[in-house]
């Protein structure tokens, strides 16, 4: 018999959950398999014996843990705004960063990617304050940043990086990299983060079948290629191995809040000169535009019973008479003037 009692099932998921700890952190600090934690947490096995008794232990004082948060909620309210983001970043990014460069093989991707969320949630604090897991819900955001398509156009991400230093760590990274985003989201957020099944199908956005379907495909396309890791244990070891070799750092929160801060300043102000520049538009369309209808000209026609017209030629007699008798008689005089009646 325990000397703590063992809670239900849902309720140590619950103290897991609420102390932002995966059930790899359990399981590492236990000294069992991942999946050993999970069974205990979905009720399908009962731990006992002196593992047993050590869960319970370690459930009891993340029991405690809540209830200080609990009774010291109040105190923790008057925290600014400011100071709850400061403390979510320190929390997350360090680990996040790591994460991200597993999914991109990018390490200025990856920085970028992070700080990119967090300015989106200092953005919208108060949605991502009441959110029920804050650091998943930045997690999901770096994620769909780091993944996104375009940034094959950037001229800065059109090379490759130099890869990791180690041969192992190299292959495995690019072993990673040849799987399509989908799967190597799935294996990261599995096998790297350590999520459940649910979990992770929740955050790729995807069918639980559906995940399930794409975890077991990217393992098999990495135990094809790195036999030494069918063995799931082993290969959440490798990922955590691969993402701590690299020197990886997160800017200081001042820094993204600030960075946030001028960018939502630059777009509002781009979008309130974009509404000024549309309506100046608009009134100039409406000050110019005729007020009556004006038919359109209809387009030439050919007239028809007009002589076409005649090139000049030599003149006749008579009109080389007329013409001398015009230049003898009006060469001077009034009758340029006033002709006289003859």
């Amino acid at each position: 018999m325990f000397f703590f009692p063992l809670p239900p099932p849902k309720e140590r998921r619950r103290l897991r959950e609420d102390n932002a700890l995966t059930q790899a952190h359990i399981a590492e600090q236990l000294g069992v398999p991942r999946k050993t934690v999970r069974g205990w947490e979905t009720g399908r096995t009962t731990p006992g014996g002196q593992t047993g008794e050590a869960y319970a232990r370690l459930l009891a004082s993340l029991n405690v843990r809540r209830l200080t948060r609990t009774q010291g909620r109040t105190r923790a309210e008057t925290l600014t705004p400011a100071q709850a983001f400061d403390a979510l970043y320190a929390f997350c990014a360090p680990a996040l960063v790591r994460q991200t460069y597993l999914l991109t093989g990018r390490r200025e991707l990856a920085r970028e990617s992070v700080e990119r969320a967090f300015q989106v949630a200092w953005q919208r604090w108060p949605e991502v304050a009441r959110d029920r897991d804050p650091a998943g819900w930045v997690r999901a955001t770096a994620y769909d940043w780091a993944l996104s398509p375009w940034h094959r156009f950037r001229p800065r991400y059109r090379h490759p990086e130099p890869p990791p230093a180690a041969a192992s760590d190299r292959s495995l990274l690019d072993v990673l990299l040849a799987l399509p985003p989908s799967y190597r989201r799935t294996l990261v957020l599995y096998d790297g983060v350590g999520l459940d099944l649910p979990e992770t199908a929740a955050e790729a956005e995807a069918s639980t079948p559906a995940t399930a379907h794409r975890l077991l495909h990217a393992r098999e396309a990495v135990a094809a290629r790195l036999p030494e890791l069918s063995d799931p244990a082993l290969l959440h070891r490798r990922l955590a191995e691969l993402a701590s070799a690299e020197r990886l750092r997160a800017a200081p929160p001042p820094a993204v809040r600030t960075h946030g801060e001028g960018r939502a300043r630059f777009w509002t102000r781009a979008a309130i000169a974009f509404t000024v520049a549309l309506i100046g538009t608009t009134a100039l369309a409406l000050k110019t535009a005729p007020t009556h209808y004006e038919p359109p000209v209809a387009p030439g026609q050919a007239v028809r019973g007009v002589p076409p017209k005649v090139a000049l030629g030599a003149l006749s007699e008579e009109e080389l008479e007329l013409r001398d008798k015009l230049r003898e008689e009006m060469a001077g005089g009034p009758e340029r003037v006033l002709p006289l009646p003859r």
